[in-house]
């Protein structure tokens, strides 16, 4: 079994994958090093942290990798995949979900993922377990290179969103059950499987987040209802659901170098909390469609697309609108009152710039995607 788990936790698997789907670095055998062979991608495949150090997946200082595409169908299917991961799609799905198809799913999945992830995160940064080493691993992406590997995030997000959807509508809405599960399973396992494609986890990497997940949602799934209940029509619901995040966010794992998972993390628990406080809001002074009804799998017709994709880009624009509002506002704010210039980013990557930061945004981000997007929607005539 140590065997095994050691197999599953080095480099050579995810090597292999990545040659099977026609991935390979330039100039070794069977990949070619002429254009006629694919054409050849630069990345910066390693680099410093913050103060010099080392980011978790290299091997040394920086180095600039060159690879090769045999196969583009696996490359553009699997980098799609691992964008489904990434926070562009849950800033867009998520929503997509509130405005058009059922509030209480929406709920349900927001919550859910707030809490897969910052497990997920936190775990990452408690094991330190180091990402693919590169060589002999092709890496196609640079950020993420500077956190450490297990469990992978995207495969426990992927696992959570598709599953917690296909168990909150399974019941309520009549669609073929085989078919919801397989959506699901064809979702999360594409994920899982760009992550190995790009290099960015090991094996046990990805089949760790999933396990996980899984755990959550079964752990999770018998007092849905209950947690739900208690978000809608407890007094201290948004009290709390500011406090609590902020506490965590404000009390991550230190590490000795820079990382980009407490300001994600802090990231998502902001948008979670800015959301949950609308959740209560609209059960407490809204009109009662937003708790108690379902607006349902809309019958498809013309009119009902041009409706949703009207709602929806509307309520994206007004996201990216408050988004971007709210960083410049809230980052000119620190840099006064601990007085750094704005463009410094050793600076902004302070404990107490980057959570008030993020925070602020992006809970201001899940406040007006579940309260004043709807309002608009209402008085634009879209609902």
């Amino acid at each position: 079994m140590a065997r095994l788990l050691g197999t599953l936790r080095g480099s050579q698997p995810v090597a292999r994958f990545q040659r099977c789907c026609g991935l390979f670095p330039a100039g070794e055998e069977g990949g070619g090093d002429h254009p006629a062979d694919g054409v050849r991608h630069r990345v910066v495949c390693n680099g410093g942290g913050a103060g010099g150090q080392l980011r978790p997946g290299a091997p040394n200082g920086g180095c600039v990798q060159k690879y090769v595409v045999k196969n583009y169908f696996y490359y553009y299917l699997f980098r799609f995949s691992a964008a489904l991961g990434e926070e562009i799609f849950y800033i867009t799905f998520l929503p997509f979900i509130y405005w058009n198809i059922d509030h209480s799913v929406s709920r349900r999945m927001i919550i859910v993922w707030s809490i897969v992830m910052y497990i997920g995160q936190v775990s990452k940064d408690i094991l330190k377990w180091p990402r693919p080493l590169s060589p002999p691993v092709v890496k196609l992406e640079m950020r993420t290179d500077a956190e450490y590997g297990m469990p992978s995030t995207h495969a426990m997000a992927a696992t959570a969103i598709s599953f917690s959807f296909f168990i909150t509508t399974m019941n309520q809405y009549k669609y073929p059950f085989e078919l919801g599960l397989m959506a699901a399973f064809v979702f999360s396992t594409l994920v899982c499987l760009s992550r190995l494609y790009t290099g960015m986890h090991t094996v046990l990497d990805v089949i760790g987040g999933a396990l996980i997940s899984a755990v959550l949602l079964v752990l999770l799934y018998p007092v849905w209802d209950s947690i739900d209940h208690v978000l809608l029509t407890s007094p201290f619901c948004p009290l709390l659901s500011i406090a609590v995040p902020l506490l965590l966010c404000y009390n991550y794992p230190k590490l000795d170098y820079y990382s980009p998972t407490r300001g994600d993390t802090t990231t998502i628990l902001g948008a979670g909390a800015g959301a949950t406080v609308g959740f209560w809001l609209n059960n407490q002074y809204v009109a009662p469609a937003y708790v108690g009804s379902n607006m349902g799998f809309p019958l498809i017709t013309g009119t009902t697309v041009i409706l949703m994709l009207a709602r929806f880009f509307v309520g994206l624009l007004i996201i990216l609108m408050t988004r971007q509002l709210m960083k410049n506002v809230v980052l000119r704010v620190l840099c006064y009152c601990y007085t750094f210039p704005i463009a410094d980013l050793n600076a902004r990557r302070r404990l107490e710039v980057e959570v008030p930061y993020k925070f602020v945004t992006y809970s201001s981000v899940g406040f007006t995607a579940t309260v004043i997007v709807p309002l608009l929607h209402e008085l634009l005539g879209l609902i």
